[in-house]
């Protein structure tokens, strides 16, 4: 039996990565994607969202837009260094096709309402800003106790990707993560330190362009420009890091990563904001409500990873 999701994205190319991982798992049935901002502008993101659930054909999935900025701010603009990795519109450059259904208001509904029908059989994997879960929690408190979430973001035990200490996703809203795992959901936080194991290089993504498939020619072009990037960022990985679609492989199999249980927090005050890690005043707590990733099997994921990405590309997508 298939577990529900939903996706809660700033898309973004690993994004697409992670929709289509999701949409390739017979393990979960995607029953909505709600937008976020961080990569690109939430209405960017939902766009993207709607072309990729028709490209890879999930067009009934429906797309609810999110908050636009972060908890504590009154606007949003992409990041110089954002849009270099992921492009201008966000996927790379790669032009799809606009889809003719619009995006649903309401993404914080949503959630809740999702998490108020199905408990414990729906989980929610969040690759962007903790923005939209946030204001789920402060706005009903049972689906503090009821949500089950997969986040990518974070770094525990390496440096950050923005600063130091700050990893991207986290540090878009600092606020609103640090409410979330302060709350005592279930979250399980999948970070720098797994996902910059777990590289995809060009040999995989010409693995893809034989498939000939217009999901698997635009699913190459994209991820081919975000190694590109890559090779000026981090240069010394050798390959694009599978952020988002580790996310969702631990949502499918848990097994895939070492799990640390620990009660965490996000610095939000300081020199060290952003930070995420142990919350002190929780360390000797029996219950630990959160988990963080720290170590990952790199060739079982990856061998998921492309076999799940090729259900997609050769669109053996049911829905």
């Amino acid at each position: 039996m298939s577990k529900k999701a939903i996706l809660d994205l700033d898309t973004g190319i690993d994004d697409a990565l992670a929709l289509a991982y999701a949409l390739g798992s017979p393990e979960l049935e995607v029953i909505g994607i709600t937008a976020t901002y961080g990569n690109v502008l939430v209405e960017t993101g939902a766009a993207n969202d709607l072309a990729l659930l028709d490209l890879f054909g999930a067009g009934d999935v429906p797309v609810y837009l999110g908050e636009p900025h972060a908890s504590t701010r009154s606007g949003f603009e992409v990041l110089e260094i954002s849009a270099f990795i992921h492009g201008e519109n966000g996927i790379g450059g790669v032009e799809l096709a606009p889809s003719g259904s619009e995006p649903r208001q309401g993404a914080v509904d949503f959630l809740i309402e999702s998490v108020r029908e199905h408990g414990d059989d729906l989980v929610i994997i969040a690759t962007g800003p903790m923005t939209n879960l946030a204001a789920a929690a402060a706005k009903d408190p049972d689906f503090v106790d009821a949500a089950r979430i997969v986040i990518m973001g974070g770094a525990l035990t390496v440096p950050g990707n923005v600063s130091p200490w700050a990893e991207a996703n986290i540090n878009q809203d600092p606020d609103a993560a640090n409410d979330l795992f302060r709350s005592g959901a279930d979250v399980t936080m999948i970070g720098l330190d797994v996902t910059l194991q777990t590289l995809l290089t060009r040999e995989h993504t010409a693995q893809w362009r034989e498939l000939g498939t217009p999901a698997a020619l635009a699913l190459a072009d994209m991820t081919d420009y975000y190694i590109k990037a890559y090779e000026t960022t981090a240069p010394h990985l050798g390959g694009c890091g599978l952020h988002d679609p580790l996310a969702v492989g631990v949502a499918v199999d848990p097994s895939l990563v070492t799990l640390l249980p620990i009660n965490l927090k996000v610095d939000v005050e300081g020199p060290t904001r952003g930070r995420t890690i142990g919350d002190e005043e929780r360390l000797n707590d029996a219950h630990r409500t959160s988990r963080a990733a720290v170590a990952v099997d790199v060739d079982r994921f990856l061998t998921e990873f492309m076999r799940r990405i090729g259900n997609v590309a050769r669109g053996a997508v049911t829905t």
